[in-house]
This record gives C-alpha cells, structure tokens and sequence, in this order.
C-alpha cells in the first residue's frame, strides 16, 4: 500500500520570540517493510540549521525561529511504500544495544499496578502472551481523548483507567519490560478508515521477541500495525519520539496547531 502524508504544525505566539530551537522527528524510517518515496520538510517563521540520526536511527531536524518571530509553521510531506508484515519489524538494528531497552524511565516505571497487569497475563508463547498483555491493558485502560496528562507514567495511567495512545504505549512498554521483554516506544502516523484528516500522530509499542524480532503492538487498536501504519520514530518513552521538542526565549504564551492527512494513493 503507499500512503500520501501531509503533517502541519504552527505555533503562534503571544509575544516575540526571541530565540528558539526546535528538534524535529517526523521523517519516516525506510526498513524491509516501509520504503519512503519521498519527504520534504518546509518552514515559515523559521529556518533548518542541520540534520542527523540520532540514537535510534531517528532522522531529527533542528530548526531555529527566527528572531523576532510571532509564529512558525513546520510543512512535512510525502509519499511511503508499506508492505504487510503483520507487525514483525525484525532484527534490532541502530546504535543502541538491546539490552537499552529494558531500561525504566520516569514513563514507563513498572510498580504495583503493572506488576498485578503481568500477573493476569495468561496463554502459550511469548506472542500469545504479548497479546494477551495488550487486551489486558485495553480492559484496564479505556480510550479517552482530553482527560490524561503527557507527563503520567505507566503507574498513573493504570490507576486512572483511562488515557491515549501515548498512555497505552507507556504501560505496555512498562509491562513487558517486567516480563523480560526489550521494549520501546513507537511514533507514527495511521491511516484511519472513516477519515483523510486528523487532529494529532499516532503511537503504538514494540517488543522484541526471541526468533522474530521487534513486534508492534497498538493497545489503542488491539491489533499489530498493518499497512496502514507508518514508523516515524522510536525510544525508550514518549520523550525519545516525540514529533516537535524543544526550547525558547520569549513568547509566552503559544496556540498549537497540528493537522495531520493520511491518504491512500
């Protein structure tokens, strides 16, 4: 399948701003299963100063405001190729080692509610098992757009009971990590069957299974990523993936806004 994408962003700022810098990782990763045709960044209120891979073979942009800028706006577009793979990603790959990533961050601290999740995990194989964890999660953790915070880790997740991708994302990662599993976080984008347009990206997991590989996992879903997914960026936790990090001085306030368009073409 090959999708269309088109991802804008724009702040708009209450006062000038006098400097900004802006680290970028929207850019698609090409692997045995994602090709990507084409990809183009443009700027308005801004310029690109450089471009490099990262840890985990993120492609990051740095932007600069302009001085003086009352706003900026970041245009990615482009075309990827997908390939059904049913999730299997395959055979870890970068400058990270594997071990990395049964690392706990401040995100993804396993306590006593995702230790009582592992405990109910039930069936034969390490996939069954993974797939059972993610229904487990999707029982325990509904949908709900507008009523979870970006800074909750895995544990206040659980005992809220409710967030969004980025939450299920977190606890999954947390859980499997307990269950001995290298684990991490996945950004993206998702085509969606009733819609071209959409108000944010996408996130899911991975676990790393003996024999396979890196395996999606989308909690949010309850399915393994299929051709209408497309892998942006991974890390540990949110924070290694996040679309748009960064920092400036001046204009204090800021409105954000983000369209997304996934198409089929």
């Amino acid at each position: 399948m090959r999708l269309k994408i088109t991802h804008t962003t724009r702040y708009d700022f209450d006062a000038p701003v006098a400097y900004g810098l802006q680290q970028l990782r929207k850019t698609p990763k090409s692997s045995r299963a994602q090709s990507v045709l084409s990809w183009t960044t443009s700027i308005e209120g801004g310029r690109k100063e450089l471009q490099f891979e990262d840890q985990h073979r993120n492609v990051v942009e740095l932007v600069s405001l302009d001085p003086g800028a009352r706003s900026i706006t970041v245009r990615c577009e482009g075309e990827v190729e997908l390939a059904e793979t049913h999730g299997v990603v395959g055979a870890h790959q970068g400058f990270a080692p594997l071990w990395l990533f049964q690392r706990s961050t401040d995100l993804t601290k396993a306590g006593p509610a995702c230790r009582d999740l592992v405990r109910k995990v039930e069936g034969e194989g390490e996939i069954n098992r993974l797939h059972n964890l993610s229904t487990l999660i999707g029982q325990a953790v509904s949908y709900e757009v507008g009523k979870s915070e970006t800074h909750w880790d895995a544990e206040q997740v659980i005992t809220a009971g409710h967030g969004v991708c980025q939450d299920h994302a977190h606890v999954f990662i947390a859980c499997a990590r307990l269950m001995g599993h290298p684990a991490r976080y996945v950004s993206g984008y998702l085509m969606m069957d009733d819609r071209t347009e959409q108000e944010a990206t996408h996130a899911w997991a991975e676990a790393h299974v003996d024999g396979l590989g890196w395996v999606g996992f989308d909690v949010s879903n309850g399915i393994s990523p299929d051709t209408r997914y497309v892998r942006v960026a991974t890390g540990l936790d949110y924070s290694e993936a996040a679309p748009v990090s960064g920092t400036r001085y001046g204009g204090e306030g800021e409105a954000l806004t983000v369209v997304v368009e996934v198409a089929q073409q």
